[in-house]
């Protein structure tokens, strides 16, 4: 394959349906955190959009290395981002309803360990694009990452803003909101990853 307008076009594409995931995510973060900055949204865009370029390429890796045991690992990539978006979920319910709302919000949903779980949550059906993009050359298949990435970027900025937009008018129910849409997230990736 050769750069062309299809190339670009399908790479956008990709990014388009793999963001999907993570302007949900992104959608419940802004819920649950209606302060955030402009430094923190893009801190949060530019993680989703790393792991977004990372997994692809790892996958690109895998099917031109060792795509044998890739195979084997497919298998649970559904149950360990159901596993991962359910704990974050779960841990965001918990705390929307067991905190009280004059409690500042010192351990934020975006803190650096649970903002990884999610970036990997969220990304880690891409490994499968490897597949995909197996048959490009490795400056095409980075390219196309890159893709990905600044996709994936720009909407997870999208989904924070609406989320601190619609958090603020939910005060107290936004958390609760947040929590269930990541665990809805998680069980449709389980769902569709297993049927």
């Amino acid at each position: 394959m050769n750069f062309n307008l299809f190339f670009f076009f399908n790479s956008i594409l990709l990014g388009v349906g793999l963001a999907m995931d993570a302007f949900s995510v992104s959608l419940a973060n802004g819920l649950h955190e209606t302060r955030m900055k402009k430094g923190k949204m893009c801190e949060i865009a530019g993680v989703f959009a790393f792991f977004q370029a990372l997994m692809p390429m790892i996958g690109w890796i895998c099917v031109h290395t060792i795509v044998q045991y890739f195979q084997q690992f497919e298998k649970w990539i559904p149950w360990i981002a159901l596993i991962l978006l359910s704990y974050i979920g779960g841990k965001m319910l918990w705390e929307s309803l067991h905190e009280k709302e004059e409690e500042k919000e010192s351990e934020k949903v975006t803190n650096p360990a649970t903002l990884f779980i999610q970036g990997i949550a969220t990304s880690i059906d891409a490994l499968s694009v490897g597949f995909t993009i197996a048959n490009y050359k490795l400056p095409m298949a980075l390219i196309c990452a890159l893709i990905i990435a600044a996709v994936t970027f720009i909407i997870c900025m999208f989904g924070l803003s609406i989320g601190k937009k619609f958090g603020t008018k939910l005060s107290g129910k936004a958390g609760i909101l947040g929590g269930v849409i990541l665990i809805v997230i998680g069980i449709e990736i389980f769902i569709n990853g297993v049927i």
